[in-house]
């Protein structure tokens, strides 16, 4: 009898990994970021991460509680949503944001989906996008003690230059866990215990670099790939967000695509993206395409062999509504554009003349001339900043003599994406003054460059360019938005000196 063999169901291979040993791994691995972040900006960003992670434990414990479902408070979870929710913020945001976000993470994306391992996408990231979304100014202030500054890769962005060891620390600014060197220490550890695969953060980092190398203004110079790829939540992305099991692919293959498709569409948010960095948008929209991916990377079953026939792989039901959807939206979009664009352009036209008759007061009549058209026509852009001349009027007093010329400028590094304005010029080359047509910038910050204070510091000068913090100074907290500005007004007399006068 005691030679018989035991007969139960399959699985017959079983590990030792389960569930809480994972995410206590990811939380070891987060520590050195955590630390790091506490220590360099202090009491305020330790509370940042105890209120999301009290936050995310808590909301899950109530849920379980009232919808009868069993504790899952063990399995550690909920504090890496907390935790890796709350490294993604900047350091100065009020507590009632780090509450929020992990209150949406935790009951909207986690558990209104059937709680762990039901997800569609990261929890974690879901909540940045709808924090960034719904707070964008207490989202983007990553003023220190009082002092507000571009984040590196802001500057970076924006033509300047930034020091790639310090950035790479984390000394440089930015979310509480900016230190590529504490998550790069983190990924290292998930890698060796086998918690993680290389596969998604080679894949992910690799295509990422080349797509910047190939799009972006740095080229392929080995600096400006390393800055790029320290800041910005990249390393945080491969090692933490993208890795998240639930909301990845399962097979290898599928995890190579998946990857890829992440660096590709972050690097192209970040080349032509409004904001400086969006790669949470561009990890939680490969999640979506999750089930699709596995559908397409499906491994070879065992036991198959090469004679048979492998099965196709079927776009499931959904996504087909989901095409559709999206056609009819974007046919709907159409014909809204097509009835609304008279409207629209003779807005813009509307706002145009306004801004000509604000810089240019003494004009009585205001006009094109053909030697204005023609310097229009054989111009293609300005290398200021992305800036494009759109069009420009001379403006007359009553007796027919030139009061100046008006020039709309077009500059498309703004914070918030584009911004568009008018410059007077005197005959003598002397700046009338600035009068905006178009500023989307944030409320408090960007919006001030509209403010006489600063729009009158251009007023009365006569120079060749301006200089950012030299002849002008930035609007505090808001130096992507000044540094626009001063691009789009140094095109404009760039075009006249070179063009007009």
């Amino acid at each position: 009898m005691n030679g018989l063999l035991n007969v139960s169901s399959n699985p017959h291979t079983r590990s030792r990994l389960t569930t809480g040993k994972v995410m206590y791994d990811v939380v070891l691995a987060l520590l050195p970021a955590t630390v790091f972040g506490v220590y360099l900006y202090g009491i305020h960003a330790a509370l940042i991460i105890g209120v999301s992670v009290v936050t995310a434990v808590f909301t899950e414990f109530v849920f379980d509680y009232l919808t009868h479902r069993p504790n899952t408070l063990t399995d550690g979870s909920a504090v890496v949503t907390g935790l890796l929710l709350a490294l993604v913020l900047p350091p100065t945001v009020p507590l009632y944001i780090p509450y929020l976000g992990s209150l949406f993470a935790i009951l909207f994306v986690k558990c209104c989906f059937g709680g762990l391992g039901q997800n569609i996408m990261n929890p974690a990231l879901a909540a940045r996008c709808f924090l960034l979304i719904s707070f964008a100014g207490a989202m983007t202030d990553y003023a220190v003690d009082g002092v507000s500054s571009a984040t590196p890769l802001a500057v970076l962005n924006s033509g300047g230059t930034v020091d790639v060891l310090e950035m790479f620390l984390g000394y440089g600014g930015g979310v509480i866990g900016c230190s590529g060197a504490a998550l790069l220490v983190g990924g290292v550890y998930l890698l060796l215990n086998g918690t993680i695969t290389w596969h998604i953060p080679v894949s992910l980092i690799v295509s990422f670099a080349l797509s910047m190398g190939i799009g972006g203004e740095g080229g392929f110079h080995p600096l400006y790939l390393l800055a790029e790829v320290c800041g910005g939540g990249i390393l945080m992305a491969a090692f933490f967000m993208a890795n998240d099991p639930v909301t990845s692919p399962v097979a290898v293959p599928g995890q190579v695509i998946y990857a890829v498709f992440i660096g590709i569409l972050a690097a192209v948010l970040r080349i032509y993206g409004a904001a400086p960095d969006n790669v949470s948008y561009a990890v939680i929209l490969c999640n979506l395409a999750v089930p699709l991916i596995d559908r397409v990377a499906i491994p070879k079953p065992f036991g198959l062999g090469d004679n048979k026939k492998k099965p196709k792989p079927k776009i499931p039901q959904p996504a087909w509504a989901l095409a559709i959807i999206a056609l009819l939206a974007g046919v709907a979009l159409g014909v809204v554009n097509y009835v609304t664009a008279p409207a629209i352009e003779a807005q813009a036209l509307a706002a145009n003349l306004a801004s000509y008759a604000e810089v240019l007061s003494g004009a009585e009549n205001i006009g094109y001339e053909d030697d204005v058209t023609a310097a229009l026509e054989g111009l293609d852009g300005t290398e200021f900043g992305r800036s494009t001349i759109n069009e420009a009027v001379v403006g007359t007093d009553a007796a027919g003599n030139v009061v100046g010329c008006a020039i709309n400028v077009t500059n498309s590094e703004a914070f918030d994406g584009t911004l568009s304005l008018s410059v007077g010029i005197a005959p003598d080359g002397t700046v009338l003054g600035i009068a905006f047509t178009e500023l989307n910038e944030t409320p408090g910050k960007g919006m001030l460059c509209d403010e006489p204070d600063f729009k009158d510091q251009f007023a009365g000068v006569q120079t060749g360019a301006f200089a950012l913090n030299g002849d002008v100074d930035s609007v505090s907290g808001a130096t992507i938005s000044s540094a626009s500005v001063v691009n789009a007004v140094n095109a404009a007399l760039a075009f006249y000196n070179g063009y007009l006068k």
